[in-house]
């Protein structure tokens, strides 16, 4: 019963330290101003449509909840952060769309089984630190027959290796947390699914940056704006020489995935799983 206790209040820590990281910085500006087509992508893919009852887990400020919504779909958009809805609000009012923002937990969702006709996670729900528990609540809440679609980072991808640079920066992970970027490998994603999402298709793609001048732009803004990047630097604040080490770093990571055109943009890529949850 004490290790229970000690669990959960573990449990309970971390993911009041994950609120706080992505309510550093913009992640806003990341969404709309890096990756605004990763969204719509998704949403696509999952074929989305008038009248549909959609999720979008850890929706930060909407970047696939609000293209759901302007299709017509009934969608609750939920996060950690709650920070990050109003963002998403201004965007939604924009757009000329409603939808619900509702503060949950991708691990322990408040909805019954089978309340959505489509669960989707757009960069969201791969940071959730227990992926099998993570994946478990996404496919209750999704009716039978209902569409499931997941975009993540892939390990091997950009935003892989930048989390593998920051990684040696970054306090020690507490046990049984998984690496966010795994939900980008295909084996790790069925694997979580099992037998209970058929008609699965998982692919990689690219996703052109070209949002930054250059390999210095790319991390200052990163440094600036998103959320995990800004912690680490936080954890080495003190240090000059590792806070150094990891500006160079991070410039270098840029500059290999230079594509070399006239101007200085970078490949990105992410895996796309979509699926239908079976009995």
């Amino acid at each position: 019963m004490t290790e229970s206790v000690d669990t959960v209040v573990s449990d309970r820590a971390l993911k009041s330290k994950h609120r706080v990281m992505w309510g550093l910085g913009d992640y806003p500006a990341v969404a709309s101003q890096v990756i605004p087509d990763l969204g719509p992508a998704l949403v696509q893919a999952c074929e989305v449509g008038e009248g549909d009852r959609v999720l979008d887990i850890a929706a930060g400020a909407g970047n696939a909840a609000i293209p759901a919504a302007a299709r017509g779909a009934e969608v609750v958009a939920i996060d950690l952060a709650p920070e990050l809805f109003e963002a998403g609000k201004r965007a939604a009012a924009l757009a000329g769309v409603e939808l619900v923002w509702k503060e949950a937990d991708a691990e322990n969702l408040p909805f019954v089984d089978g309340e959505f006709d489509v669960v989707l996670s757009c960069v969201g729900v791969m940071f959730a630190p227990h992926h099998q528990r993570a994946a478990d609540e996404l496919l209750r809440v999704c009716r039978v027959g209902g569409r499931i679609g997941v975009l993540s980072w892939t390990p091997t991808g950009f935003i892989g290796e930048m989390f593998k640079v920051m990684k040696p920066y970054a306090p020690a992970p507490p046990p049984g947390v998984q690496p966010a970027p795994l939900w980008g490998d295909e084996n790790h994603v069925r694997g979580l699914f099992g037998d209970l999402v058929g008609d699965v298709d998982a692919r990689r793609k690219i996703l052109h940056v070209d949002r930054f001048g250059g390999p210095e732009e790319f991390r200052d803004f990163f440094k600036a704006n998103y959320g995990p990047t800004i912690a680490v630097y936080r954890n080495i604040v003190d240090d000059r020489d590792r806070t150094e080490a990891l500006d160079r770093e991070l410039v270098e990571l840029a500059r290999r995935y230079d594509i070399g055109d006239s101007s200085f943009g970078m490949d990105w890529e992410y895996l796309l799983v979509t699926g239908v949850r079976g009995v």
